[in-house]
């Protein structure tokens, strides 16, 4: 057991106003559709290797594996903030041979005008395998600050020069989050985009940058050897597994923070019983022994972390609705 402990409560009732609640597929065994599939499926990951993203497809890829028989490829492609992999993807063709994984990013794209595709329509959600929060870390050893009262107090004496590494373009959860955070608190902090986790992992333990922006299951192995310390939990509530970082209410901000979520998705058109079998042994990957127990080292296991193909669609549709909200409040768009 780490020092910050080793349970998490639930996280708020509702996430872009809905219920955490959702259906779930039939738990009986589910017929092969004729002889599908007879080849490795190619699962496509938007970033790179090692972060959050990565960690949870290859995860995912083994319990799927071991469902429906076949071997699973894990090809990352990275780049452009969750662009760069989605023309390989739509080029692909919709017969169930390609998935790809990807984040809330799908929605802030669509919703800022970046992408065309619909992730609830263009794009044929799987499950969404993961929901989790947020949090802002610096590093133990730092002199300037080392909570998040004189992080702020800092980054108030030096106006946009204090960095924070994340992983989304201008309109992305981590940026739409520090806007509001920076908005209600007055300070101002430069947010430095990195598409390879590695890459901003590193960054914030050489010093490169001041802080990072990312989830607490993405960074732990950096928590448990004290490379990383966090200073702010972005849920509105302390969870116990960090019962000594302050939350939202703790430093008196009223804004509901944005949380994180990951998914699988085929191309739209992939035949019915292909998709509806895929969504099937998504699910039974997720509720496998090994797969709850990786959910469990990511701080998911008290956390409603699933969604069939319609609660999936429920909650991107919800959330581009909430990001197009907030980007007319920001100026992101008319």
């Amino acid at each position: 057991m780490n020092r910050f402990g080793k349970q998490l409560l639930l996280v708020p009732a509702g996430i872009f106003g809905m219920s955490l609640m959702t259906s779930l597929p039939a738990a009986e065994m589910m017929k092969k559709p004729g002889d599908f599939p007879q080849r490795p499926i190619t699962l496509i990951v938007p970033y790179g290797a090692g972060g959050g993203s990565d960690q949870l497809s290859r995860a995912m890829a083994s319990a799927v594996e071991k469902v429906v028989g076949t071997g699973i490829q894990v090809v990352n492609k990275p780049g452009g903030g969750g662009r760069a992999a989605i023309p390989d993807f739509m080029a692909a063709p919709a017969d169930g041979y390609t998935v790809m994984e990807h984040i809330d990013d799908a929605a802030t794209l669509y919703a800022s005008g970046k992408i065309k595709q619909n992730p609830a329509k263009d794009w044929m959600p799987l499950a969404i395998a993961q929901v989790t929060f947020s949090q802002i870390y610096i590093r133990p050893d730092d002199k300037r600050f080392n909570d998040w009262d004189s992080f702020v107090k800092y980054a108030k004496a030096n106006p946009g020069k204090v960095t924070i590494a994340n992983v989304g373009n201008v309109g992305a959860m981590e940026r739409v989050n520090m806007l509001f955070l920076e908005k209600e608190l007055g300070f101002k902090t430069q947010q430095i985009s990195f598409d390879k986790p590695a890459e901003r992992y590193a960054a914030l333990i050489g010093g490169h940058v001041d802080a990072l922006f990312e989830q607490p299951g993405d960074v732990r192995k950096f928590l448990e050897a004290d490379k990383m310390k966090p200073i702010l939990t972005l849920l509105k509530d302390r969870p116990s597994a960090f019962a000594n970082v302050p939350s939202m209410k703790d430093i008196g901000v009223k804004f509901e923070p944005l949380l994180r979520f990951r998914g699988f998705y085929v191309r739209s058109g992939v035949p019915k019983d292909r998709a509806k079998y895929l969504e099937w042994a998504f699910h039974e990957a997720f509720k496998s022994a090994d797969f709850q127990a990786f959910n469990k080292k990511k701080y998911m296991h008290l956390i409603d972390s699933y969604r069939d193909t319609a609660g999936a669609k429920r909650m991107i549709d919800n959330a581009v609705k909430t990001y197009k909200k907030v980007y007319k409040e920001i100026g992101l768009t008319k």
